[in-house]
């Protein structure tokens, strides 16, 4: 069959009697403030009577390869995990270096549930209606992060979360609470950064998880802005690139990633460095390979070559990034440990300075 000619409209299935997917494809599932810019619903099918229909999955390159995860520490840490009952993104999303990161003592935890209230073209974590807000969430996650620093040995912890576009302030306050009792109850011990969601733009949000001052202030714009519609139904890029302004402008250290390989052009993301750059002074980028988490996510345009990924690292420390990670099985958390080592280090004596200032103790 030919393909039929591009069209400024969503294509349509291309064969009548193949269901959509019943996940919500193209926004979010509770409410929207806009109308939808771009539909999935034409993209996306399903297994069911469908399977010759299917596009053909791309055979993954060799270079594509992860290690199995073992080891005492990565097993420490998944007790610790499961007996506390955290979500983590490493185990949501299918992340390729969680056997590396929990054996290095890095673990990346997911606050405010495991169901998201938007429905990215890329990501596994499933989207619905999520359950009643977890008011002791910040103090059980802070018990176990001090259990995985005394019994694991954990040094460094990313905290993610679901979008909660339903709650007022989108959980800002449950992320700032949880920051808070997770540095008191490691004594300084571990290093702490937020990956956090948009907030809608609501910037007095923001200022909470600011306030609470992690070591780490990371918001990922995802993709170039051309595939927005697709990648990103429910967000916008220069709102994303607000976020990253202001959390630089209150003397953050800031980061974003991107995944390539879903449709996006070389010289998009050599500009978007630029624009990242002058638009927000972005501290840390980090570029990895898309890899489709089922058939009814986004399809793979192509597996970029770890050349390219070399160049990506070249180019953007030349557009002054002050560390990139690039390569095609970096993530948002792949060296974050190191990371913090190279940009908070040479601040750790100000930082202690500054705590003690305000009554607290720190063990420098």
């Amino acid at each position: 069959m030919s393909t039929p000619p591009p069209t400024s409209t969503p294509a349509t299935p291309r064969t009548k009697g193949i269901q959509r997917h019943p996940r919500p494809a193209g926004g979010d599932p509770m409410r929207r403030i806009d109308k939808p810019a771009f539909s999935l619903t034409g993209m996306v099918l399903n297994n069911d009577g469908g399977a010759k229909q299917m596009p053909q999955a791309k055979r993954k390159p060799k270079w594509l390869r992860a290690q199995l995860p073992g080891g005492p520490g990565y097993h420490n840490l998944r007790a610790i995990l499961g007996e506390h009952k955290l979500h983590t993104v490493c185990e949501e999303a299918g992340c390729p270096n969680m056997g590396e990161c929990w054996a290095r003592g890095v673990a990346t935890i997911m606050i405010l549930g495991d169901t998201c209230t938007r429905a990215c073209g890329f990501c596994n974590v499933k989207t619905g209606k999520p359950p009643v807000l977890d008011l002791d969430e910040p103090k059980r996650v802070a018990e176990s992060v001090r259990l995985m620093v005394e019994g694991a040995g954990l040094r460094h912890i990313v905290i993610t979360s679901v979008n909660r576009d339903e709650l007022k302030d989108g959980g800002a306050a449950i992320w700032a609470e949880t920051v808070l009792r997770t540095r008191e109850a490691c004594d300084n011990n571990l290093s702490i950064e937020v990956l956090i969601p948009d907030f809608e733009g609501n910037w007095e949000a923001l200022q909470d998880v600011i306030d609470a001052r992690p070591e780490i202030l990371n918001h990922n714009v995802e993709t170039v802005p051309r595939m927005y519609p697709a990648v990103r139904p429910s967000a916008k890029y220069d709102r994303s690139v607000e976020l990253l302004k202001r959390c630089k402008d209150a003397g953050m250290v800031t980061k974003t990633g991107i995944m390539v390989g879903i449709g996006e052009r070389d010289d998009e993301v050599l500009e978007l460095m630029d624009d990242l750059q002058t638009r927000a002074q972005t501290d840390i980028l980090t570029i990895g390979q898309y890899l489709q988490p089922t058939p009814n996510h986004l399809p793979i345009d192509r597996f970029v070559e770890p050349e390219v990924f070399d160049r990506y690292r070249d180019q953007g420390l030349a557009r002054g990034f002050a560390v990139v990670e690039s390569g095609p099985m970096v993530r948002s958390s792949y060296h974050a440990d190191m990371q913090v080592d190279q940009l908070i280090g040479r601040d750790k004596e100000s930082y202690n300075r500054l705590q003690q200032l305000l009554g607290r103790d720190t063990n420098a």
